[in-house]
């Protein structure tokens, strides 16, 4: 699998877990060729321990694509790092912004942003054995700590690890007292405090994420910032990267309509079909395809009623195309 070498982080899709999922990447791909994809969330000992193609394996289309690490042991995640480049990813990330209970009971995620350190030694592990560009995704601060102190002393400490690359989620995390859903949009954003970042360190590369829900507010951080990571916008309304190439990275050439990526996952629907996948985990990641247009409601319902039935195959996707193509009297009755 050929590493892609004008990989850029200028826009990307966070990893989010149980919906990043090879299924959904590959999706994401056919819309846009130059967004950043990351993969969910995978623990060191799932890679070490684990069925490594079912946890690691993707599409050579996916590129340009980053493994996100999970862990604190600099040795295991050095191990994984290692098995992740020769999987033949871009680029490996560490999760330190999970407010999870179970993360924090593991020992990483958003807790480690008190031990920077700790997140240098396991970065300086990473990059020795991988050989790839790694990258940490943070918060702005955990719980009472000084968000401005404490997110400078920790960019710092971890940058001389060897990381170049940051990707701060601008919200605190609170650990004690509020839900990881909680933590998603309770804490205040404050891009501010990320727009101070990148003019400290302007020598690091400083994406923004968190919050950011549509394209043209996205397009708009830009002039702060060195990249842009879109979650949960881009995952209800996934046609909205149709206009990353050309507005973002000056591709020239058609966009193409959501028909036509409706058409070009098909095959890869087939595909996986045979080799025995269930329907539903890759039409779960479509539901938004058509955010907005007439007919999606239709589209929703006709896919959530028949594709996790036993045996649901190629043709649930085809009626779902006819319904939003206007091409059957279902879409008139469903609206």
């Amino acid at each position: 699998m050929a590493k892609d070498k004008t990989a850029t982080h200028r826009f990307a899709v966070a990893p989010m877990m149980e919906w990043t999922d090879r299924h959904c990447r590959y999706f994401l791909r056919l819309i846009s060729k130059r967004t950043f994809l990351y993969t969910e969330m995978v623990t060191a000992e799932a890679v070490l321990y684990g069925d490594r193609e079912r946890v690691l394996g993707f599409d050579p289309a996916e590129h340009p694509l980053a493994l996100q690490l999970g862990g604190s042991d600099a040795d295991k995640l050095a191990q994984a790092a290692r098995i992740g480049a020769e999987f033949g990813y871009d680029e490996i990330n560490l999760n330190v912004g999970c407010p999870s209970d179970r993360v924090q009971s593991g020992r990483f995620g958003a807790c480690l942003m008190a031990e920077p350190a700790l997140v240098g030694a396991c970065v300086a592990e990473m990059v020795a054995s991988s050989g790839l560009p790694v990258t940490v995704k943070c918060r702005i601060g955990i719980d009472d700590q000084d968000a401005e102190e404490s997110l400078d002393r920790f960019i710092d400490e971890v940058a001389r690890a060897g990381c170049a690359s940051f990707i701060v989620h601008a919200r605190k995390a609170w650990l004690k007292g509020l839900s990881p859903k909680e933590n998603r949009d309770v804490p205040p954003l404050d891009y501010g405090r990320v727009h101070r970042l990148k003019k400290r360190r302007h020598d690091l590369e400083i994406i923004l994420n968190g919050g950011i829900e549509s394209f043209a507010a996205a397009k708009a951080e830009l002039a702060h910032v060195d990249g842009v990571m879109l979650g949960r916008a881009a995952y209800a309304d996934p046609y909205l990267l149709a206009e990353v190439d050309g507005e973002i990275f000056g591709e020239e050439g058609p966009v193409p309509s959501r028909l036509d990526v409706l058409d070009a996952f098909r095959p890869y629907v087939e595909d996986q079909l045979r080799r025995g996948v269930r329907l539903n985990a890759m039409m779960r990641h479509i539901l938004g395809l058509f955010h907005g247009q007439p007919r999606a409601r239709a589209f929703r319902r006709h896919l959530a009623e028949h594709a996790h039935l036993d045996g649901a195959g190629i043709e649930v996707l085809d009626g779902a195309r006819r319904i939003v193509a206007g091409e059957s009297r279902m879409s008139i009755a469903a609206e």
